[in-house]
Order: structure tokens, then C-alpha cells, then sequence
């Protein structure tokens, strides 16, 4: 029996309306509607189609997909995901990414089922953080910069440097993925109801410099904006959110007393290129690096648009120097444990994308980030493997 609740599944993470699902299908929308809730069995062209469409297998549409065997569905509330983004995000785009997450969270649910993960520094530094904040009396700034101070601590960050970045963060217990969002969103991050942290990065356009800011805005969010209702505010507001991000990003990215240390060398401070050994040192923007300066009163209102205007007069607006040489930081968490549980032979990788996901490879790729060549590295092995049990392969002898 066909399942529609499938379809809508699909199509919601893919961001289709019916009408437009109806248009690339060649049917009324009505029928899309009568698809999805089981009215009505697609003939076997149409699911042929959605096969291709939405790089699955026939019987994907005839089994309980992954969201609905992990219920995951109510783990994942749509109202508290928070955008990096100059715009207000629609309805439509918000469930969008958050049925995306639904299927992130199933595939974790998945692949961590058999093994057991260390206890989450995120969660108990978010907890931390709350206390902190339900009990002071410290202006909002403060706690925003104590807030930066304390996580860089408590992740294990070196006081001068953010090389392991993206790495710490993860270690902490944050899952990273990458998707292409679009143009308007740099990131977006969320807790889910069992206290798992997401931040989802744009990979469209992305510096070094630039995705390190967005990651540590999302990490601002995720601990200063614990269930905040993002889908719920207003223009003002959204900005208000956004801004407090920024000046955590700053702030944990550009330590106080080292940072003041590192301005004193500075001499030409409206000039951006004298901020080019920082920005190689930090890893942050020269936008970011004169924001912060700003925002600790080393630059003076006047002076910072002077520096803003260099770079515009510059065209460090679009593309910075160093932004080519310095390395981008990728996710490698959930490289890590899918490498983990497939050498453990704790999960059959080519049968849990053929037969449990009933998905295809570029599936996974859209869904996770990660490129295709690695998942298939395990479905040729595995497939190599079955083959050695029908043939004799001769052995090479090593040199």
C-alpha cells in the first residue's frame, strides 16, 4: 500500500508545494493531495518519477520511512530554529528545514543506536549557562561577553587560537552538517526536544573566515536563546536576536584580554590590510575583527566607518585577502562514527541505505552533506566483500 504520509515527508524537506510537485509530475494538484493522503495509488510511471525526483527507491513509498520508525517528528519543534539571515524566513522555508532536520535526527537516532556517546559538554554548559543567567544582575552585554568567556573554557579552547574550531564544537556534542540553503541564509541552528544541538551551515559562497563567524553566532544562539520562539517574533526582535549572536561571535572568537594585546600592535587601525596577521592568527574577517575592536571601544565610532569604508572602497566587501589560503573547517562527526560503525561491523552501510533507507546515494548527500564518494567507498567494499564469498580472488603478495 502506497504511503502518503512519505510523500509529504519528501516533498516538505524538498521545499515543494503541491502545485509545484503537480507541475514537475504532469498532474493536477489535486492529485498530489489524494497522493499523500492515501485517497488515491500513483500509478507505477508516476512512482518512477518520485524515484527520480527525490533520489529513492520504489519501495521507499510502501514501507515506514525513518522519521516515522524514530518518531521523530515531535522532537523537533519548527518555531524554535534560529536563522543567520538579514530576512525573515517564511513559513514554508522554516518547516522546510525543519522536516529536513526530522530526517538528520533519525539518521543520528540511526547510526548511534548500537554505541554509546560521551556525555554532552553542550548540554551541561547550556544548563550552566541558564543558571548564570536566571541568577545575575549583570547588564545584558556582560553576560553575553561572560557567556563567550565561559564557553571557550568549558569547550577546551586554547586562549589564543580557534584552529580547532569546528572540531571542539562537535566534540562538545553539537552534530554540524552542511547544506546548500540558499542565498539568503548563511546557517541555522536548534535544540531538539531530547536535547540534541544542531547547526546546520550554508555552503554556498563560504570563506574560512565567514563560516567560522557563523558557527560561533549559531553556538550563540543554542546557549543564549534556549527555546526562544524564533518563528514567533517580529521584525525587531528577529534583529535584536541576530545582533546578541554577533556580539557573542565576536566575543568568543576575539578573547578580551588577548585581543586588546593584539590591537596594541596595530597602528594604522582604519586600514585593513594592517589587520592581516590577525585575521591569519584568528580566523575571523577583517570585518569582524574591526567590529570587535569597535564594540571594546579600541576604535572609536568615527574611525570604524572609516575602516568599513576602506573595505568597501577596497572590495573586501565581497572577497577578502587570505580568504583563499586559509583552510575551510569542515564536519567531520558524523564521518567519524559512520567510519566507527562500519569497521565495528556494528551497521552494514550499503544495507542501510538499500534496504532500510531504501534511498540512493545522492540521498544521503542531500540529506547529511557529506560527499557521495564516501558513502560509496563502503557500498563498493561491502559489495567486494559478498563477491569474495562466491569467487576466489588471489591474494597480492606485498613487495
Amino acid at each position: 500500500m502506497f504511503i502518503g504520509e512519505n510523500l509529504t515527508n519528501l516533498r516538505i524537506m524538498h521545499g515543494y508545494s503541491r502545485k509545484q510537485l503537480s507541475e514537475m509530475l504532469d498532474v493536477t494538484e489535486q492529485a498530489i493531495w489524494q497522493y499523500e493522503n492515501s485517497y488515491t495509488t500513483p500509478k507505477v510511471q508516476i512512482v518512477n518519477e518520485l524515484k527520480r525526483i527525490f533520489k529513492v527507491k520504489s519501495k521507499y513509498f510502501y514501507t515506514q520511512d525513518m522519521i516515522s520508525l524514530y518518531n521523530v517528528t515531535s522532537n523537533v519543534d519548527v518555531m524554535n530554529i534560529a536563522y543567520r539571515s538579514k530576512i525573515m524566513n517564511t513559513i514554508s522555508r522554516t518547516q522546510s528545514e525543519a522536516k529536513h532536520v526530522e530526517f538528520l535526527d533519525a539518521f543520528v537516532e540511526h547510526i548511534t543506536a548500537k554505541i554509546s556517546l560521551p556525555t554532552l559538554k553542550i548540554v551541561k554548559l547550556r544548563d550552566e549557562v541558564i543558571d548564570y543567567l536566571n541568577r545575575t544582575d549583570d547588564s545584558r552585554l556582560t553576560q553575553i561577553n561572560k557567556v563567550a568567556q565561559l564557553a571557550r573554557e568549558k569547550l577546551g579552547f586554547l586562549h589564543d587560537t580557534n584552529d580547532e574550531l569546528m572540531y571542539l564544537i562537535e566534540k562538545s556534542g553539537v552534530f554540524v552538517f552542511e547544506k546548500a540553503i540558499g542565498e539568503e541564509i548563511d546557517a541555522y541552528s536548534l535544540w531538539t526536544r531530547k536535547n540534541r544541538a544542531y547547526i546546520i551551515l550554508g555552503n554556498i559562497k563560504q570563506s574560512a573566515a565567514r563560516r567560522n563567524f557563523d558557527l560561533a553566532h549559531e553556538l550563540g544562539h543554542l546557549l543564549l536563546h534556549y527555546r526562544v520562539e524564533f518563528t514567533s517574533l517580529n521584525r525587531k526582535e528577529h534583529k535584536h536576536f541576530e545582533n546578541e549572536a554577533n556580539l557573542f561571535a565576536g566575543a568568543f572568537l576575539l578573547p578580551e584580554d588577548e585581543f586588546i594585546v593584539d590591537m596594541e600592535e596595530i597602528t594604522a587601525i582604519t586600514n585593513p590590510d594592517a589587520y592581516l596577521d590577525l585575521k591569519r592568527k584568528w580566523k575571523v574577517s577583517l570585518q569582524v575583527l574591526g567590529y570587535r575592536a569597535n564594540k571594546l571601544g579600541i576604535i572609536e565610532a568615527k574611525d570604524h566607518r572609516n575602516f568599513y569604508a576602506a573595505l568597501h572602497r577596497k572590495s573586501y566587501l565581497e572577497v577578502e585577502p587570505l580568504d583563499k589560503s586559509i583552510l575551510l573547517q569542515k564536519p567531520l562527526k558524523i564521518k567519524t562514527i559512520i567510519d566507527f560503525i562500519a569497521t565495528k561491523k556494528l551497521v552494514d552501510v550499503r544495507q542501510m541505505i538499500e534496504k532500510e533507507w531504501t534511498v540512493e546515494i545522492s540521498f544521503f548527500h542531500q540529506m547529511t552533506g557529506v560527499d557521495s564518494e564516501f558513502f560509496d567507498k563502503y557500498v563498493n567494499r561491502d559489495l567486494d566483500f559478498d563477491l569474495q564469498k562466491v569467487i576466489t580472488i588471489p591474494k597480492r603478495i606485498s613487495q
